[in-house]
């Protein structure tokens, strides 16, 4: 583990907005866990066994850092070039995979279960990000990039146009929630659930959408911008406690690379300065108040004067 600054406060957190002040420690820094990756992707907390997970999705690899010992090592190889990766309500972990093009669950014997490859006998694209609602729905997002090459996954031809699925709990239903995102990428729920953020970035500039989720939770309505990222590139985010958006943020330019953190109503708080783009993030530790965040080659973390929301 590596500081990247000896100062307090740490001049690479960066308040836009008095509001931001609120949310970050004068005392805490920014931290360099691992490095070695080629593009860090989807990180996920493990509370229980104090460690995160996290894709390498070039390397075809999910990797893992222990919070106790410091170490970092491989968790799976191949993991089908995942890259997004969350928790079900059950502790397992749930992937997207780019080769396999599909979501999948890791059972508590190792085993995987493919919850979703297909949609009315036409393969899924290459899923990317995912997220767990509290009733156990599993909504994941399915744009083509794993599919356009082979840096990322094997080349095929798209079958499906890119959406934004849901999984039912019960039944396993895949069932497609919206259509219209173009290059549906990250997505989180507001901590009430009651609205749905996706990054939409195939658009220039690239958007954060907004949807109201329907009063039975199980389809979405009403897409509007929440707020469009100019010259930056939104990726993953989450959202903590008192709905605000921390977004991986980069590209363009290096005063663009880090992290981004918006109001619920889309006002831009403040930043979190990186030596590369941030690609996604996720909050963890005991009390879900460190952030970490998987940034191209490496992972960094902060502890922050929030906390993300339980389950997310």
């Amino acid at each position: 583990m590596t500081n990247l600054s000896s100062r307090y406060p740490d001049p690479a957190i960066i308040a836009l907005d008095p509001r931001f002040e609120k949310l970050v420690l004068p005392l805490a820094v920014i931290e360099k866990l691992a490095s070695g990756c080629r593009w860090a992707e989807g990180p996920v907390w493990f509370g229980d066994g104090r460690y995160l997970l996290w894709s390498d999705v070039p390397n075809d690899r999910i990797m893992r850092w222990d919070e106790i010992s410091g170490q970092v090592h491989s968790y799976r190889e191949s993991s089908n070039f995942a890259n997004g990766n969350t928790r079900d309500r059950q502790g397992r972990l749930i992937s997207c995979e780019h080769l396999g093009r599909r979501v999948t669950r890791t059972e508590y014997d190792g085993k995987l279960t493919v919850l979703a490859d297909s949609v009315d006998g036409k393969r899924l694209n290459s899923p990317n990000d995912v997220v767990v609602k509290s009733d156990g729905s599993i909504w994941f997002t399915d744009p083509p990039f794993g599919i356009v090459g082979y840096y990322q996954g094997e080349k095929a031809p798209q079958e499906l146009p890119a959406c934004v699925y849901r999984i039912d709990p019960d039944s396993c239903q895949v069932t497609m929630v919206a259509d219209s995102v173009d290059g549906p990428n990250g997505l989180a729920f507001s901590p009430d659930e009651k609205k749905l953020y996706v990054i939409e970035s195939r658009a220039r500039p690239r958007n954060v959408l907004v949807f109201d989720v329907t009063p039975d939770g199980r389809r979405l309505r009403n897409p509007r911008v929440l707020f469009n990222a100019g010259d930056g590139t939104p990726d993953g985010f989450r959202v903590d406690v008192a709905g605000n958006l921390w977004c991986g943020w980069g590209m363009g330019s290096a005063d663009l690379d880090g992290v981004r953190v918006f109001s619920a109503e889309g006002d831009l708080l403040g930043k979190i300065a990186l030596p590369e783009r941030c690609a996604n993030l996720c909050f963890g530790g005991k009390h879900r108040n460190r952030l970490f965040m998987a940034s191209c080659t490496s992972i960094y973390s902060l502890y922050v004067n929030t906390q993300g929301i339980a389950g997310a």
